[in-house]
C-alpha cells in the first residue's frame, strides 16, 4: 500500500468528489460537510463506474402512526452516489447500498493533513480486489 497525496480538501467542492485514475484502478474521493470518504470506483453488480454517477438524497418513505404510507421524502441527512450503469445506488458515508448489504464499494483509507487529502491505495504491483457479482445476491 501507498499514500497519495491527491491535492488540497478545499478543491473538492462539499458536496463533491474528485475521481483519481491510477495504473489500473480509479479512486472517488467524496467530501460530505467536511469528512472525506474514498472507495474503488467499482461497482459491484457489474464493475461499472459507480462514483461517477450522480450524487442525490436518499428517499425515505414516511409512515403515520397507523401504519399507513404518507408518500415519499428526500433525507436531509443521507447522500448517496447512483452507478450510471444500471442505477445502484450507495450511501456515501458507508458505501453500502440500501437494500443489500452485501454490495457494498471497497473502501479505501483517506485523511487529511496539513490541508492535503491523503489517501492510500494499493501499489502498482499489487492486484486490486473487487466484489464479484457472484459474491452478492442482486438483480439489475
Amino acid at each position: 500500500m501507498r499514500e497519495v497525496n491527491i491535492g488540497p480538501a478545499s478543491e473538492i467542492a462539499d458536496p463533491g468528489r474528485k475521481i483519481i485514475g491510477f495504473e489500473n484502478f480509479e479512486v472517488a474521493v467524496f467530501n460530505l460537510g467536511g469528512e472525506f470518504f474514498a472507495y474503488l470506483n467499482h461497482c459491484p453488480h457489474m464493475g461499472g463506474p459507480a462514483c461517477q454517477g450522480k450524487m442525490i438524497a436518499k428517499v425515505d418513505e414516511v409512515i403515520a402512526p397507523d401504519r399507513t404510507s404518507k408518500g415519499m421524502v428526500f433525507s436531509k441527512t443521507k447522500l448517496h452516489v447512483v452507478c450510471p450503469w444500471h442505477g445502484f445506488e450507495f450511501d456515501i458515508r458507508t458505501g453500502v447500498h440500501p437494500g443489500n448489504s452485501k454490495a457494498r464499494l471497497r473502501k479505501m483509507k483517506v485523511a487529511v493533513s496539513d490541508g492535503d487529502v491523503i489517501v492510500t491505495v494499493p501499489d502498482a504491483r499489487e492486484h486490486v480486489p473487487v466484489t464479484a457479482e457472484s459474491d452478492i445476491s442482486v438483480s439489475p
